[in-house]
């Protein structure tokens, strides 16, 4: 299956300067907005209370998160636990509930959390009758600073990590492209989540390292065929090699995109609340990987320096053989 004529002749790499140029405003304005707006990091990395709850009969997400917003709870954060009738909530803790939390005995803290599970428990009583809470505990700012750390070192070494796997599977020149690359996707991903402050929990992270493999399957793909034909062609110009390269390829790389795609929107409408930062952060991820792949790395190839003599096979000289006439 085709979309576009495998033959085709698209001259990518002539609007290189352009894509690079807009590429590198991409990157810049990211790094901005991430650091004018900031993300807007849920309770898994700012802190809170957790409440669990059970129901004498099955319930529905949404009415357990609208009952809770109907008695001034802001924003909480509800989820079913194996079945429809145990119910996770999680809540944004307030700054004095913070600050009991900071109490270096302890005291005030568990007295501040025993508050507010007691009030959303009576909340949820006011419109369920029978509602029974089985646990409730406060996590602390620390943990989710901790989370941060962690999120960001595994980031950074799934990105080492690919391009030292491509520094040995190619080149050298092509991990320098597949790095800079992955942290352009990664980099603008994050901008748009930050520009629309979508909620950053450990779904969006999760999705977020995930974008860093889809996207690399790409660009392997266009990678791969960039040897093959230069192993192939007996005359031809590198341009010229990473043009066709991404012409014979683009219908695969728009294929898996669009069903990749179709798959992550399909988890946005019907996956619920609980999947929603996952698919939106995919499907974001997907576009800016996609036109990465076709725009940014080859240019970066090209201006590397990348030819033929660079992914040939490497063979050792062999004395006894140069002496022979």
């Amino acid at each position: 299956m085709e979309i576009f004529n495998h033959n085709a002749n698209v001259n990518f790499l002539g609007i290189r300067k352009y894509t690079i140029g807009l590429a590198v405003l991409l990157m810049i304005a990211s790094v901005g907005l991430i650091f004018t707006k900031g993300l807007n990091y849920a309770l898994d990395f700012t802190g809170g209370i957790s409440v669990e709850v059970s129901y004498p009969q099955p319930t529905d997400v949404g009415q357990v998160r609208a009952a809770l917003q109907k008695h001034g709870f802001e924003s909480p954060l509800v989820q079913s636990l194996g079945g429809s009738r145990q119910m996770s909530i999680r809540l944004q803790a307030k700054e004095d509930t913070a600050d009991a939390a900071a109490d270096k005995t302890g005291a005030t803290s568990s007295a501040a959390a025993d508050k507010v599970a007691n009030d959303v428990l009576a909340a949820l009583k006011a419109e369920t009758p029978g509602v029974t809470m089985t646990s409730h505990s406060f996590v602390t700012s620390a943990v989710g600073d901790e989370v941060k750390s962690d999120g960001s070192v595994a980031a950074i070494f799934v990105i080492i990590g690919i391009g030292l796997y491509l520094w040995m599977r190619f080149e050298r020149r092509f991990a320098i492209a597949a790095l800079v690359t992955e942290v352009h996707d990664v980099l603008v991903t994050l901008g748009v989540i930050a520009l629309v402050q979508r909620e950053f929990d450990l779904t969006v992270l999760a999705s977020v390292l995930a974008v860093i493999g889809y996207s690399i399957n790409d660009k392997v793909v266009v990678f791969d065929r960039i040897r093959e034909l230069f192993r192939s062609a007996r005359k031809a110009e590198p341009e010229e090699i990473l043009n066709r390269s991404i012409n014979t390829t683009l219908s695969r790389t728009i294929i898996t995109s669009l069903f990749t795609g179709i798959t992550m929107a399909a988890l946005y409408f019907i996956g619920g609340p609980a999947v929603e930062g996952f698919a939106v952060t995919m499907l974001i991820g997907i576009v800016v990987g996609t036109l990465s792949s076709i725009f940014v790395a080859s240019p970066i190839l090209l201006w590397l320096g990348v030819s033929k003599k660079d992914l040939m096979p490497v063979t050792k000289e062999n004395p006894e053989l140069a002496r022979r006439p």
